[in-house]
């Protein structure tokens, strides 16, 4: 586990906090944990997908995607269906047709297609812990975390989705850093799938960085240092609510109370 976390942790300008990871481990704090992270992995889903239609296919292949992840969508934000079908929903393939105009749309499709299955897999598994666990899902509100680097992307091309993937790249590797600091602090089960995600995931943030760079066509260190700092004042940050990719907050309102 050390190995892959260790370019992880190069990456990240912090560490979680301990504050942070003693908050988590409280057991009336499980279903916080266990309900944002659902939904982490499907908005980490929704990210690669709208890259995908923005910038690398055409329009039969963007509604195909949109297909694709409908019944997740459908199931988190409006509480339709039965959780347990998702495992039989139609699979998608990389057979999409690439924009001509666009030079990078194969590499784009073919990573952010994997990572999209990845992602969607690891939706259903955390709903298959959570109905053992006897955990209702249940909407809950979105953490500052994304949005506070979001709100600093430039807004012209390519400059827009190079910003994009360096916001998507710190998003991955801070998930399999706590991942890996959650693992020690809870049972037996969720340590050993919080190791199998990390064992999964962690390669996802360097997928983002290769991209960003050949898109730029030149050296893009200087914004990933911008973004790492941001990442890191928005981790060390006091704030309002839990979250998995939350800041370190003082009072939990449970969930479900």
């Amino acid at each position: 586990m050390e190995s892959l976390l260790q370019p992880i942790r190069q990456f990240l300008h912090c560490d979680t906090p301990k504050a942070w990871i003693e908050v988590a481990c409280k057991p009336e704090n499980l279903p916080a944990l266990l309900i944002d992270h659902l939904v982490c992995e499907l908005k980490a889903a929704q990210s690669a997908m709208l890259l995908i239609r923005r910038y690398a296919v055409d329009t039969a292949s963007g509604d195909a995607l949109l297909a694709w992840l409908k019944p997740y969508e459908d199931f988190t934000y409006r509480m339709q269906g039965d959780w347990r079908q998702l495992a039989d929903h139609e699979r998608l393939t990389k057979a999409m047709l690439p924009k001509r105009e666009s030079p990078y749309s194969q590499e784009l499709i073919d990573k952010m297609v994997l990572l999209i299955k990845e992602e969607l897999h690891h939706f259903y598994q955390v709903l298959e812990i959570m109905d053992e666990l006897g955990i209702p899902y249940e909407n809950i509100s979105s953490s500052r975390y994304a949005r506070g680097m979001l709100r600093h992307v430039r807004t012209h091309e390519p400059a827009t989705l190079i910003d994009k993937l360096i916001c998507g790249a710190y998003i991955e590797a801070r998930s399999c850093e706590r991942f890996a600091a959650l693992a020690p602090h809870v049972d037996a089960r969720l340590s050993r799938f919080y190791v199998s995600l990390l064992r999964s995931e962690a390669r996802h943030f360097e997928d983002y960085l290769t991209l960003a760079e050949q898109i730029a066509g030149h050296s893009i260190s200087e914004r990933v240092q911008f973004f790492g700092e941001i990442e890191a004042q928005l981790i060390k940050a006091p704030d309002t609510e839990f979250r998995f990719h939350s800041g370190v907050v003082e009072s939990v309102e449970t969930v479900g109370n």
